[in-house]
Formats: C-alpha cells, sequence, structure tokens
C-alpha cells in the first residue's frame, strides 16, 4: 500500500487571537491596582504592568510618565469609591468623609503614602477636597481658614490610612498589634520609664481614637482662624 501523504497543519491565522485591550491610562492603571493587590509593592514595575498587557514597556509611557505617575493615578482610582455625601451636621458629614477616605486609601499597599507627598491633583482626590472644602464653609471657616485646614485633614487622613496599611500588609488585626505593644510596655521597668508604665492602662485604653484625633483638629482649627 501506498503510505498517506502527510497534510500539513493549517496554518494558525493571527486573527484567531483574542483581542488584546486597547492599551490606555484607565486599563494602565486597572492593572497596576490588580498586580499591588495580588503580588505587593515591590512587584509593580512598569515592566510588570507592560508583560500583563502583553506589550513592551516603552507603549506605557505614551499614557503614564514614570512608575511614580502611575501609582499617583492608581491612588487617584481608589478614591473614586469615596462617597461625597452623607447624613448629618456638617462635622458628622467632614468625619465620614474622612474614614471613608483613609478606608480607599488603605485597601492597596503603598498609595497612602504617595498622598502624603502630592498635592491632591487627580480628578477624584479634587472631588475630595472640593467636598472637604465645602463642608468647612459650613462650618463657618473663612476662605484662608478653610485653605489651611484642608491642608491638615489631607496630612490626617493619608497619614492614618499609612498606619492601617501597614497593619494591612503586616497580615495582622489592629487589636493584635496593639496587644503586643502592650505586652512590652507591660514589662518595661518602672525606675527608667516612669510616666510610660504608670499610665499604660490609659494609653492602651480602648475607644474611638481616630474620631477623636479628628475632633480634636476641627475644634483648634474653629479656635484658631488662620492670620
Amino acid at each position: 500500500m501506498t503510505p498517506a501523504t502527510p497534510v500539513p497543519p493549517e496554518p494558525i491565522s493571527r486573527r484567531a487571537r483574542p483581542a488584546k485591550a486597547p492599551l490606555g491610562r484607565e486599563v494602565i492603571v486597572r492593572t497596576g491596582l490588580a498586580i499591588l493587590d495580588r503580588d505587593g509593592l515591590d512587584a509593580l514595575t512598569m515592566r510588570r504592568v507592560a508583560k500583563e498587557l502583553d506589550t513592551g514597556p516603552a507603549s506605557l509611557y505614551v499614557y503614564v510618565a514614570h512608575r511614580d505617575d502611575l501609582m499617583a493615578a492608581m491612588l487617584d482610582e481608589a478614591l473614586a469609591r469615596v462617597p461625597l455625601t452623607a447624613e448629618g451636621t456638617w462635622r458628622e458629614q467632614l468625619h465620614a468623609l474622612v474614614a471613608a477616605s483613609v478606608e480607599a486609601m488603605s485597601r492597596h499597599e503603598g498609595l497612602a503614602a504617595v498622598a502624603l507627598g502630592e498635592i491632591p491633583t487627580g480628578a477624584n482626590a479634587l472631588l475630595v477636597l472640593d467636598r472637604m472644602l465645602a463642608l468647612l464653609k459650613q462650618g463657618g471657616l473663612d476662605d484662608i481658614t478653610a485653605a489651611w485646614a484642608v491642608d491638615l485633614l489631607h496630612l490626617y487622613t493619608a497619614a492614618a490610612a499609612v498606619e492601617r496599611s501597614a497593619h494591612n500588609v503586616k497580615g495582622g488585626k489592629e487589636d493584635d498589634v496593639v496587644a503586643a505593644a502592650d505586652r512590652r510596655y507591660a514589662a518595661l521597668p518602672a525606675d527608667r520609664y516612669p510616666m510610660i508604665t504608670a499610665l499604660r492602662p490609659a494609653l492602651f485604653s480602648p475607644g474611638d481614637r481616630d474620631a477623636w484625633g479628628l475632633d480634636v483638629l476641627l475644634s483648634g482649627i474653629l479656635q484658631t482662624p488662620a492670620r
């Protein structure tokens, strides 16, 4: 019998490949957030984002200037989840706005630290800033005091988010961190650290310190107009 002639394989059409998502700033930012949440801050590089998007790093620089620019854009994307309105007095609404901002920034490793060193310029960050200014004006502040006060509130919010994010990254709950510190303080020699050992119960007393800290800031701001 004559052996059958082998049939050459059908060429694979490039048209049959799944189409890549159009490259743009939004898809780059979403991809960066996915890498950050899945693999951590150290894994977030422009090369890694490009690999995820099946392209070269040079293609990203058309839309994102550098890694810091990407991080800033990712922070602004995270702030899109912050509700801008709430029920209650202007102070209660400001408390809700700050709490939501802290939660949004602390969900992603490293993003809150970006806020500490940046003046808000992203679209969503500016919406939060604009709402803060409106609430401060409702509280009776003059323009200059409101403008300076929003700087303080921005620093407070970012710092609180950095602290919470650090707890999240370490994989422990805040209560566990506090308990560990309490044990350390309990072992301190009273002759060397007399005030810490005497006030240890107060230092670790329960309560909503975040709300208290914000109230301290607001009360001080109300009593201290800018000069």
